[in-house]
């Protein structure tokens, strides 16, 4: 946070901060409640996450994608770089309703890579554009800001939106991973009608946190650019 921002700026800032805040508050309870919940939940079909991450690839012709254990709990993630999908302890080789959404969600970021589905070409070939921009948008912000110099904080402003941008690139990869997972448990019986509730109720908590993180760099992204035009019109008064 910069304190030498101006005061509409930093009201405008707070009125919003508050329910993006109670948003995220409330998506991380529900990921965390929902994924607990499920996980004592055990499928009828007894399938591991494993197993379920191979149906999903098997159901859409991808092969070659590798299946390993990570440590951690909510740490399932899919590593392009090498190929690979990553799933928890509590996933990996368990037969719970949450290990079979999880395993299938990020089984679905397998199938989209493998596809060149477009919204994860895009993401790629940000990310080091984003990775630049995180780091150094910080520092243009804040001299921009203590030194009053407007030209520093406009290309603090532009730096700080790639992150924004990857966000927003974000959630339509997430939304179709999820949709890929829920679409192949249903036709391919991974799990009942009633599992597959939970497994979506998994899947929409999880979702809505990339929502909120989302809303709270856009809402940041506000507020330097009020800074700017604040300072604009100071400079021509």
């Amino acid at each position: 946070m910069f304190y030498h921002s101006a005061g509409s700026a930093d009201m405008i800032y707070f009125i919003l901060l508050i329910p993006i805040m109670i948003l995220s508050a409330w998506a991380q309870i529900q990921v965390s409640g929902n994924f607990r919940k499920y996980s004592q939940v055990r499928c009828t079909r007894g399938m591991t996450g494993r197993e379920a991450a191979e149906a999903v690839l098997r159901a859409n012709h991808v092969s070659g994608v590798g299946i390993r254990p990570c440590a951690g709990s909510l740490t399932d993630h899919y590593n392009p770089q090498d190929n690979c999908i990553y799933l928890s302890e509590p996933v990996y080789n368990v037969a719970t309703v949450s290990a079979v959404g999880v395993a299938c969600h990020e089984a679905g970021h397998a199938v989209q890579y493998a596809e060149s589905y477009a919204p994860v070409r895009l993401r790629s070939a940000i990310i080091p554009a984003t990775q630049f921009g995180s780091q150094a948008s910080f520092i243009f912000l804040f001299l921009g800001i203590i030194l009053y110099f407007q030209p520093l904080l406009f290309i603090g402003i532009v730096l700080f939106s790639l992150t924004t941008f990857f966000q927003l690139v974000t959630l339509p990869v997430e939304f179709d991973a999820s949709r890929r997972a829920i679409r192949t448990i249903e036709t391919s019986g991974l799990l009942s009608a009633s599992e597959t509730d939970g497994a979506k109720k998994v899947l929409k908590a999880a979702a809505l946190t990339y929502v909120a993180a989302l809303l709270m760099s856009a809402l940041q992204l506000l507020r330097y650019v009020l800074i700017f035009m604040s300072r604009g019109r100071r400079g021509r008064d």
